[in-house]
This record gives structure tokens, sequence and C-alpha cells, in this order.
């Protein structure tokens, strides 16, 4: 429940001038009542006084069937739709309460008052003007008084407004509209001008809250749905686009623009659904074509280019494609240096290339603009890991194949290496040493990077034969000897030899 005179307190804070309808006494006689007029006329008043404006709402429907001519029950039923913040149902019934009785002045004051904030200066100083000749209270004088002074305030600012835009000095313009719209808050037609003028200023998202408060507003208000779609669209926002435009084509579904814009906005939204379908299925081949397309279909909106850009970028890094990924990613920072997800697609690319520092400087940059971002700050970690590994052993390079390489890779390499470095092949003792060296290297990483374990370690920087990285210090970075590696044959998937090769 809300304490009486809550209502009061909220309708005199909107409406200043207001006589509070709970307040308002009436003679039976006088309207012209009947007994169940008048019973639907108190309850309504105490629901009113106790904040259940619903329920009063509907007290006031029924006395205003029960008895069409009596004034009280429209001025309360206008009270109370004011309370709910529907200015345009309370309109008509101030009008029906002024024709009914036209020395009401709290009735016709309030009307005004309404018509000024629908920006009808006019008609609104025409009602203040009749209040002052109907021998007002002291207080109605004093508000009628007021609000003519404002009305005149705003005639003259709306003037300045409409030269400054003839004037194409749209910044004036705006400062003009805004001190209007303060007090005219419900003029579709300023709301709309407003909107023009921001985007002659490169400024479309305040355009699109002006256009958006015009289109409920007015009624039936098309253009401003359309205008609000095609804001979207070029702010590369295609969903929003196809929204705005499906409620133009509800009001009038033979609007030649509207209709038009739509068949374009939906081809683009269904080529970037499945875009986005095609990359969560892991098919970025595919997913890089779709976007191919998404660039053909709207050349001349350069967001959907970056956008598309940015998607192809992150299609060539996530299939491991780190050539194509810097070349793309590249592109797209010319354009927007700070776009993290391409500056950490590219910084992915740049790992797989062995990159380092450059990967590194990239997620520095990311980290930049978005530091809570979790995923920048593993990137980090690993690169610096990464980096400071690449200054010890780095496996892929012993066997000469890229961190992408698949275990078939892997394998090859390794026979290939170890063929040509097996200790056997050497005679002079010192080239023997180094070839020892060498084999062992080359073990090593065949036994690295065929464990996925093992190799998923490495690759977050973490080197699972290097014993002080797993101990935390000591010993040496690489414990076993040539004697250990003899039981191992090159040739096979690994296990022991079932021989050993000797070359003469």
């Amino acid at each position: 429940m809300v304490a009486p005179g809550s209502v009061t307190s909220r309708l005199g804070s909107v409406f200043p001038f207001l006589l509070v309808l709970v307040d308002l006494q009436y003679e039976g006689a006088e309207c012209g009542v009947n007994a169940d007029v008048e019973k639907h006329l108190e309850l309504g008043k105490k629901l009113l006084a106790a904040g259940q404006l619903a329920d009063a709402l509907s007290q006031f429907h029924a006395a205003v069937d029960g008895d069409p001519d009596n004034y009280i029950a429209y001025y309360r039923r206008a009270t109370v739709f004011l309370a709910m913040g529907k200015s345009k149902a309370a309109l008509p019934d101030l009008t029906k309460v002024i024709e009914l009785k036209m020395d009401f002045t709290a009735a016709r004051l309030q009307r005004g008052h309404l018509l000024l904030k629908q920006g009808k200066l006019d008609e609104a100083e025409d009602d203040f003007k009749k209040v002052l000749k109907s021998n007002p209270s002291e207080n109605e004088e004093k508000e009628a008084q007021l609000q003519l002074v404002k009305s005149d305030e705003m005639q003259r600012l709306r003037s300045q407004a409409l030269d400054a835009f003839e004037s194409s000095d749209y910044t004036a313009a705006i400062t003009f509209l805004d001190k209007i719209l303060e007090v005219c808050v419900w003029d579709a037609e300023l709301r709309e001008l407003r909107a023009e003028c921001f985007i002659k200023e490169g400024e479309p998202r305040k355009a699109i809250s002006d256009l958006k408060a015009a289109s409920k507003l007015k009624n039936d208000n098309t253009e401003a749905f359309y205008k609000i779609s095609t804001l979207y669209y070029q702010l590369g926002d295609h969903e929003l686009s196809l929204s705005e435009v499906r409620e133009c084509l509800k009001l009038d579904q033979d609007h030649k623009r509207c209709f038009a814009h739509y068949k374009q906005v939906k081809k683009l939204n269904k080529l970037i659904e499945s875009a986005e379908e095609l990359i969560r299925d892991g098919r970025y081949t595919d997913a890089t074509s779709k976007y191919e397309s998404v660039m053909k279909t709207e050349p001349s909106v350069s967001e959907y280019t970056i956008r598309s850009k940015e998607r192809i970028c992150h299609c060539f890094s996530k299939d491991e494609k780190p050539v194509e990924a810097i070349r793309v990613c590249s592109e797209v920072l010319q354009m927007e240096p700070d776009n993290v997800n391409a500056l950490k697609d590219r910084a992915e690319a740049y790992l797989i290339e062995e990159m380092y520092d450059e990967a590194i400087q990239d997620y520095e940059t990311a980290q930049e603009h978005n530091e809570n971002d979790q995923q920048i700050r593993e990137g980090l970690e690993k690169a610096q890991r990464l980096l400071k590994q690449s200054q010890k052993r780095d496996y892929y390079k012993i066997l000469g194949v890229k961190r992408n390489a698949k275990k078939q890779e892997i394998i090859k390499a390794y026979r290939k290496l170890a063929l040509q470095w097996h200790p056997d092949n050497f005679q002079n003792e010192e080239e023997k040493k180094k070839a020892e060296k060498k084999f062992i290297d080359i073990a090593a990483a065949k036994e690295v990077l065929s464990d996925p374990e093992m190799r998923k370690k490495f690759d977050d920087g973490e080197d699972p034969l290097d014993a002080e990285s797993q101990q935390g210090g000591g010993g040496s970075p690489f414990h076993r000897s040539w004697n250990s590696w003899q039981g191992f044959n090159p040739f096979s998937s690994g296990g022991p030899f079932r021989f050993k090769f000797h070359f003469n």
C-alpha cells in the first residue's frame, strides 16, 4: 500500500499547479450524478489516494460510462492517466472537462501544460491566456503567467533552431533544440529535427536515441523506423537493423524503401549467421568463404568489411594458418589499431610462427584495452614462457618442423635426422661426440613431440625433460647420455631397440 498523499506528491512534482483530485469536492446535484456514479467516484478517490492506480482507473471508467456529462469523472480519470504516465490518454479527458465546464481553470491549466510538453506552443498559450481571464486563484494565476513566459521562450528558441538548421549550422541548432526539448519533451518533430542534426554531425547513436523517442510519440511513424534501421546498418549492427525495419513493415507492408532495405539486411544477416555457425562447428575454411561473400554483398559500408576481415583473421588463426592470419589481422589493425580481437588472433599466429617478441607486443597492447581478459593474460604468460624457452632448447627447431606439425611429420623428420646423425656413422672421435649430442637432442625432441601430454606441456612453455623446470631448480637440463639412447630404434614408433644398428 502507498501512503495517502504519495500520489499527490508525485503528481505535484510533475504538475506543480495541479489541484489534486483526492481533495476535490463536488456537489452531486450539480453534476447530476446518480448513486452508482457517486459510489464509483468516491471509491476511485480512495484508491487513487492509496496509490492503487489501476483499480482507481476502473472506478472512473465506470463513472464516465454511468454519466457521460460528469466533468469530475473525466477530470479524475485524466489525473489517473497522468499518474500512470499516459499523457495521450489524459488529453482528451481534459478537453472534455473544458467542454463541459468552461470555467474549470485547473483542467485548462493542466491541458496547457501537456500541450506545452508536446510542443504545441500556440495551443498551450491560448489555454494559459484563458486561465488568466477566468478569475483564477492566486496560485493558478502565478502558474499560468510562468507557463506563458516559458512558452514565449520556446517560440524564440524554435525559431533560432530552424534558422540554424537552414544555415547548416547543426551544432548551434542542436544547442537550441537541447534547451527546447528540456521543456517540450514530447515533441516528435523537434526530436526528428535534432536527429537530423546529429546525423549531419556524425553522431548516429544520438540520432537513433531521438528517433526511437519519435517513433513512440507519433503514431505509425514508418519514417523513424526506416531511419533507425539504416543507421544501425551503417554502424554494422545488422541484427538491430533487421529488427527495426520489420517494425516499419508491420506498420506498412507496402513501404517501398523499408521493403528494399529489408531484403538487403536479411540477405546479409543470413550470410553472417551462417558464417558464425560454421565457426562454432570448426569449419573455418567454409566460414572464411562466407565472410568473403559478406564483403561482396555490402562493399559500400566499411564496417562490414572490417568485421568480416576480423572474423577471417580469427578463422585463419584457429585453422593454424599463421601467415594468412598475420596478413589479414594486420589489415584489420591498420584500420582499427585497438581492435582487441585482431590483436589476440595475430598474437596466436605469431606464436605458431615462433615470433615471440611480436606475440608479446600484441598481447600487451590488447591488455591495455582489456586488462580483465583472462585469455589475453594467459596468452601473454605463454608467449613470455615460450620466448624464454626458445632461448634454451626448442624441440621443433631441432626436428625442423612447425609448431603445428602433425605427428606423422614429426616421426618422419625424426627418422631422417636420426639416420643422418647416428653416431655409428662417424669414425672421427670429435665428430662422433658431436653426433652423439645431436642424436640425443633429436631423440629427446621426438620423445616430447610425439607424446601428446608432453607436447602440450612444451607448447605451454614448460620443458618436460628439463629437471630444473620440473623440480624448480638443480640438475642437468637434459640428463640422459648417449648410452641411454642406444636402446631406441629411430625407425620405430617408439620403444626399445630389438637389435643394434651399425653402419659401415
